[in-house]
């Protein structure tokens, strides 16, 4: 993550906590025993803004690293980072 600026670390740090905030909203509404379908709608809240987060990650890692790897117009490294960027859409979109 070594593409990363100041700003954009401070902003993913940010969000990380509310997630953490979210996901001990969740456990506290597990406890206690809260209506299932708010439980899962808070689910789908944590799911949605960790996805953000990856999203925004993977951008970062695509116009950072990829780009720089790219340009060095290397056809090995080239093929190995395009396919370490493909395990990771691929994981991503499960």
């Amino acid at each position: 993550m070594s593409s990363l600026c100041q700003d954009e670390k401070k902003d993913l740090i940010v969000r990380l906590r509310r997630i953490e905030g979210q996901v001990r909203g969740l456990q506290r509404m597990i406890e206690e025993a809260q209506y299932c379908v708010d439980v899962l709608t808070q689910v789908v809240a944590v799911r949605g803004a960790l996805k953000k987060v990856g999203l925004n990650v993977l951008d970062n890692h695509t116009h950072g690293c990829v780009q720089k790897v790219i340009k060095c117009e290397n056809e090995e490294d080239n093929q190995i980072v395009i396919a370490e960027l493909m395990g990771v859409l691929a994981k991503f979109a499960d």
